[in-house]
């Protein structure tokens, strides 16, 4: 099988920036990139029409990158909690995927995709995790994930503190005494 050429018209990353011609296999190009429109054939009247509209494109692109960087800086620091059940050790009956995080994150104000959630493995576990949301090719933000059992886990876990293990309190602990105030006199 040959490669087939295409020219970008949105920055891919790992492949090229807009405007860039570039060599992808064909189930890529056909199944991928020519029908959510981020690139066009390489051919000769494509080309020209892509020069021809290359300025109305790249203003485009600018405006949508702008909106994007400005719904960033109003999200900076985006927290989200997920409630599921888990076992005592803190592993999920289940699993968070990125169409939970996308909607917990419609939930907490930023609508997006499921497509925007870049998420390499889906979350097995209690606990607080990074996650990349795409909002432009050219703009990514970090929302953190805070997978836990209850509003209450949720919140302790935000503060630093460990779940899913269970410590068991030992035996001054148990009978309320301090280190050094037990006395065999008695």
């Amino acid at each position: 099988m040959s490669a087939t050429e295409v020219i970008l018209l949105q920055r891919i990353e790992k492949l090229g920036q807009m405007g860039d011609v570039v060599k992808v296999k064909p189930g890529f190009a056909r199944n991928f990139l020519l029908p959510e429109g981020k690139a066009i054939r390489a051919n000769a009247a494509n080309r020209e029409r892509f020069e021809r509209e290359r300025v109305q494109l790249e203003a485009q692109n600018l405006k949508r990158r702008e909106e994007a960087e400005r719904l960033s800086e109003r999200v900076q620091g985006l927290t989200v909690v997920i409630i599921r059940q888990a076992g005592d050790s803190g592993s999920l009956y289940g699993s968070v995927t990125a169409r939970d995080v996308a909607v917990a994150c419609g939930e907490s104000g930023l609508s997006v995709g499921r497509q925007q959630v870049q998420l390499d493995n889906p979350i097995k576990t209690l606990g607080l995790s990074e996650v990349r949301v795409v909002l432009h090719p050219e703009v990514v933000i970090p929302v953190t994930v805070n997978v836990a059992r209850s509003p209450e886990e949720a919140e302790r876990q935000a503060r630093g503190e460990q779940i899913g293990v269970e410590q068991e309190p030992d035996m001054a602990t148990e009978l309320g005494l301090e280190v050094g105030e037990f006395d065999q006199t008695a």
